[in-house]
């Protein structure tokens, strides 16, 4: 077989590919509502403190990641989704705004590799991945925080008092256009947690 006969077959792979990819993005995108059999999904941050070691303040915390049908289904299709935790460190006034001390945005990317079967974690932020053979071992691992640092002591005064938020949510920035738009207007696309906060005290 020649080299333009390689590069043929090369080039109509890469046609397929974008062909299944773009039937996936369209049938979530006008896929009927959800309707009562299918999952809504839900995040919950269950427990959240912060400890202080060395001069560091790091987050512990647990979260219930349930994801959506339609989340689940373009995870299995392969597209990536990206998590974010949203940790926001302010001083807490009676009659002010509150200043913000310190923030920091914790991603995660989730992949589902059809050929291996398995479900990828990556830590966006360290690099650091883990693979799963199922999805809820995957949530489940990615809903349990242990200590990561989240501020220097220093930062802090002793006459103050702090509040810590954490939020938990999918970024859909990242999607491809198609399913953006989706998840601009269908419910279960809206996956984000309520805010946890609770006093921090040096």
């Amino acid at each position: 077989m020649n080299k333009q006969s390689d590069d043929n077959q090369y080039i109509a792979h890469g046609r397929r590919l974008r062909a299944g990819f773009a039937a996936v993005c369209a049938t979530l995108l006008f896929a009927a509502p959800a309707n009562a059999q299918d999952e809504v999904g839900h995040f919950e941050i269950r427990s959240a403190y912060a400890e202080l070691n060395d001069g560091i303040y790091y987050l512990n915390a647990r979260v219930d990641f349930q994801l959506s049908s339609s989340a689940k289904e373009a995870l299995e299709s392969g597209i990536a989704l990206t998590f974010e935790l949203q940790i926001n460190v302010n001083r807490t006034r009676r009659y002010l705004p509150d200043p913000e001390i310190a923030s920091l945005r914790q991603r995660y990317r989730l992949e589902y590799h059809a050929l291996s079967e398995r479900y990828v974690l990556r830590n966006l932020n360290s690099g650091e991945r883990e693979s799963f053979a199922s999805l809820n071992a995957a949530l489940g691992i990615l809903g349990r925080i242990n200590q990561l640092p989240i501020l220097d002591e220093t930062l802090l005064e002793l006459s103050r008092r702090y509040e810590i938020s954490l939020r938990a949510m999918i970024d859909t920035g990242g999607l491809p256009g198609p399913l953006r738009l989706l998840a601009f207007w269908r419910e279960d696309w809206h996956l984000a947690s309520e805010w946890y906060r609770w006093p921090l005290r040096p």
